[in-house]
């Protein structure tokens, strides 16, 4: 309905020669205001120095109202449209027979879009955070997939540096009390039992060979060993999660292979790099940023920055039309000096896009939930998926905009109730497919004529979820269509205890396995795009 709208705007804009502008859709609060509306005339209104509730009335006058019961003026300049029954079930007989194709347009046109996400030091398990960076990542990318884009999926390894060095001898330590050393963990070390398993790993596989030596002796092969160990249970974790990656990039091969140098020296040739108290230093100001920044330190060694410079430079080259980095909300501070380097090497600001998520509060029965034997002071992703399943993980990670605090409480993802955001929406589904089982398959036909007036506002719910899509993909949001699901799943569910889906009326019967199928329809795509199952039996 919302592109039906948007283009009868556009040729009336045109009719009236007003500037063009393109038309923002809307759905009212309050649904006695319409079942769409724009604010196009403010819009224009701008541009003109006119009063926006004239440029309104021109338009409401000029509109072909063939297809709407009601165009009303409201507020500073509002239009209200309200459509006639006849084309609410045309455009439901439309989704019917064209099915999932009814919900999306090729919005990318083949538009290459890198998304990298998660990203997490292999220095320990997925904590919750990650888990919801995860689901927020794998679901745009669904969405994006759908809309037309091109997307590639990445998980960049930091593999390099103080955290993996760190681990090493987090590991090297727990090692060597296993021969009865009794050495104290060092506050900075990391102390959760997984380091515990990682020594006791090595302790079976290499025995006494390990005793007696120095951690430098030995430093190389406990950092690889401890970090390889990791990044295959971050690896695992993140399958059972049903979260893939087409590529896996290693900070370490960046080193190695001299792209960090390439990186640096390229900036320099652009005049981007200049030399101070024996560091150099990246011009980051020239674009924004709020300081310079060092990128090699006078000791001659990099900076963590120096390596997300050469990594970004890599995925210039790779010809990207856009970026996606969905990192933690602890990554604030680094936001402006990485889009300085993204332009300094090419691209511009509107090129890269960068999600913070937040951290989840998890609460079991209302109370806070902090503390994990296994990684010492945090909840972990792969405990949360086995307590609850990952799909209960995956669609209430999604509930919220990805930078708004989560609370997350766990006995109410484990009830089989409207209180559980994810069983209430799949329920819908089984539910429905349970209907068409009972009346021995799917609608054949197709009639119009006997819906009433909840019925009719459950069509007109069903309808604008190519709008919601089309904004989920635009504004690099999925949680609205987790939203959207949710409304829809409980409009269903309150329909279903007020009215008979299978009677002795055999038309009207038709109709409303017709209404069944469209909600079915849209619930099916929904999951799908969030990365969770759509259930035939509960």
């Amino acid at each position: 309905m919302h592109k039906f709208l948007k283009n009868k705007i556009i040729e009336t804009i045109k009719i009236l020669g007003l500037p063009e502008v393109e038309p923002e859709i809307e759905i009212p609060k309050n649904e006695a205001f319409g079942d769409l509306s724009t604010p196009i005339a403010m819009e224009i209104a701008k541009k003109l120095k006119t009063p926006p509730r004239t440029i309104a009335q021109d338009i409401i006058q000029s509109i072909n109202k063939s297809s709407f019961e009601s165009v009303e003026l409201a507020g500073p300049g509002f239009i209200n449209f309200k459509f006639k029954n006849d084309f609410v079930f045309s455009e439901l007989e439309n989704l019917l027979k064209l099915g999932e194709l009814f919900f999306t347009q090729n919005i990318g046109n083949g538009k290459k879009i890198q998304i990298e996400f998660v990203s997490a030091n292999p220095t320990g398990p997925l904590h919750l955070g990650h888990g919801r960076g995860a689901a927020l990542g794998a679901a745009l990318a669904n969405i994006l997939k759908e809309a037309g884009y091109n997307v590639f999926t990445e998980y960049y390894i930091n593999d390099a540096g103080k955290q993996v060095e760190i681990l090493g001898l987090s590991v090297y330590i727990a090692l060597q009390n296993l021969f009865g050393k009794n050495l104290k963990m060092p506050e900075e070390c990391y102390k959760g039992e997984y380091i515990n398993e990682i020594a006791k790993e090595l302790y079976d596989l290499y025995g006494n060979s390990l005793q007696n030596k120095e951690f430098d002796e030995i430093a190389d092969f406990l950092i690889d060993f401890s970090y390889k160990k990791m990044l295959n249970e971050i690896k695992k974790d993140l399958d059972d999660f049903g979260v893939n990656f087409d590529n896996w990039i290693s900070e370490r091969k960046l080193y190695h292979t001299g792209e960090v140098q390439r990186a640096i020296l390229k900036l320099k040739e652009l005049g981007f790099i200049y030399e101070k108290d024996g560091a150099l230093w990246f011009h980051s100001t020239a674009f924004g940023d709020d300081k310079d920044r060092v990128i090699v330190k006078s000791d001659g060694t990099y900076t963590y920055f120096a390596s997300d410079i050469a990594y970004h430079k890599n995925k210039i080259e790779r010809g990207f039309d856009e970026l996606i980095n969905i990192w933690g909300a602890d990554h604030h501070g680094y936001i402006q000096r990485v889009k300085a380097a993204v332009q300094a090497l090419g691209m511009t600001a509107s090129q890269i896009k960068i999600l913070l998520v937040q951290m989840v509060n998890l609460l079991r029965e209302g109370k806070p939930v902090q503390m994990s034997k296994r990684a010492g002071t945090f909840v972990t992703l792969r405990e949360l998926i086995d307590e609850i399943g990952a799909d209960t993980t995956k669609f209430i990670f999604l509930t919220r905009r990805h930078d708004s605090h989560l609370e997350f409480d766990i006995e109410i993802a484990k009830k089989q109730s409207h209180e559980n955001p994810v069983y209430y929406v799949q329920y819908a589904h089984a539910r429905i497919n349970s209907i068409f089982v009972k009346a021995q398959g799917e609608p054949e036909r197709f009639s119009g004529e006997l819906f009433n007036e909840d019925e009719l506002r459950i069509i007109k719910k069903v309808l604008i979820y190519p709008m919601i899509f089309e904004l989920s993909v635009q504004m690099r949001e999925p949680h609205r269509i987790t939203f959207y699901l949710q409304e829809l799943a409980a409009l269903f569910h309150s329909y279903y205890h007020k009215y008979r889906v299978i009677s002795e009326n055999d038309e009207l019967t038709e109709t409303r396995l017709s209404l069944c199928k469209a909600i079915m329809l849209v619930l099916r795509h929904g999951l799908r795009m969030l990365g969770v199952k759509a259930p035939e039996k509960m």
